[in-house]
């Protein structure tokens, strides 16, 4: 048999763009069929869990049956994940969760209309309700971690990560220390408002005591993935030390962000102490520069944040008060650093590694 021909096929030359094209519409119809099948089968859970309720409820169904129905709907549905007697008690949980005692509270506390409620859970995959279920106890933030998953797209890693942080409590409840309302146009205002976190979590950092805002700043640099994602969504890298020339002088920005949502450039100013009067005033002249010097005509006011080691919430709004800038002023976390009292405590790397073999090999003897 002679060898195959390379073949001489001459493509259309539009052959490329059609092939693209046909490829996003596969790609964008995997992506709707995955969300339709999540849709029936968080409604399926809920459907199964008010089932178990009513039964407990008007027939006095005890643990034994419920345990014998996930037995019976796993020997007829084999190789179907999601009715183990573990998974079944989960979804009874589930089901409880949004129906026993707050159907009258609901609208009040949420804003979430109760006759949408299983549609609105049905929008996010099961093992994020199951993480919400387990780890947010407080309906109003429950319901908030389910609406910036459907806005941002969060993976269930990425929403554990904000759960974990107390991103709520931060970006929603904190109470937040601006002039925003007097120096932005609404609905700019509310924007930025609700950009801002208060104290932002830099748990990834560990500095010496007397380290300063130039260790803070590298500090943040290495680790800019973490950084960017303890910002939030919006937040692009401009640069550090981003050089200014005013007048006869050079300035340099401690960092410069442009933020897609708010259509702005946003100065932070680093800070290894607590808030200072002062801190402000240099602040605004850095605003006003990158303002003249690098926004856009269709660019919002820039905006700046300064992030301390500590405020006093009074002097923060005396100090705000006298400058027509866009200012929000947060504090922020650090991680510990470990006492030396305690490094030569703990195992090295090779005994860690050890300790694994041996547990390994353990398991592997009991199997």
């Amino acid at each position: 048999m002679s060898p195959r021909k390379k073949s001489n096929l001459q493509l259309p030359a539009n052959y490329a763009d059609v092939l693209k094209s046909i490829k996003m519409r596969i790609q964008s119809a995997q992506i709707q069929a995955a969300i339709a099948v999540n849709r029936e089968l968080i409604s399926l859970y809920w459907d199964i869990g008010h089932e178990i309720i009513s039964r407990q409820e008007s027939e006095g169904w005890g643990t034994a049956v419920i345990e014998r129905l996930a037995s019976d709907l796993q020997k007829s549905f084999p190789g179907v994940k999601g009715f183990s007697a573990r998974n079944i008690w989960r979804i009874r949980a589930f089901y409880l969760a949004y129906t026993q005692d707050i159907q009258s509270t609901l609208d009040i506390a949420t804003g979430v209309d109760a006759q949408i409620l299983p549609q609105l859970v049905a929008e996010i995959p099961w093992g994020h309700n199951l993480l919400l279920l387990e780890k947010v106890k407080d309906l109003q933030a429950r319901f908030w971690y389910i609406h910036k998953t459907l806005e941002y797209g969060w993976s269930r890693s990425v929403l554990w990560h904000h759960i974990d942080t107390k991103l709520y409590e931060r970006q929603f409840e904190a109470e937040k220390t601006t002039n925003f309302n007097l120096t932005l146009p609404s609905p700019q205002s509310d924007l930025a408002k609700e950009v801002l976190k208060d104290p932002y979590n830099f748990d990834f950092l560990t500095l010496a005591k007397d380290a300063q805002e130039k260790d803070l700043e590298k500090g943040l640099l290495d680790h800019i993935r973490e950084f960017l994602l303890e910002l939030g969504v919006g937040f692009a890298f401009i640069g550090s030390q981003y050089h200014l020339r005013v007048g006869n002088d050079d300035f340099y920005l401690d960092l410069l962000f442009y933020h897609v949502k708010l259509r702005c450039y946003i100065v932070i100013d680093l800070k290894m102490t607590e808030f200072k009067p002062e801190f402000s005033g240099k602040i605004s002249f850095y605003i006003s520069a990158v303002d003249d010097l690098l926004r856009h005509p269709d660019d919002q006011p820039s905006i700046g944040i300064i992030l301390c080691k500590s405020k006093d919430k009074t002097i923060v709004e005396y100090s705000l008060r006298s400058t027509n800038m866009p200012i929000g002023v947060s504090t922020y976390q650090l991680r510990d650093a470990l006492p030396k009292t305690l490094e030569g405590s703990l195992p090295t790397i090779e005994q860690l590694e050890a300790e694994l073999d041996t547990l390994a090999a353990t398991i592997e003897d009991d199997e």
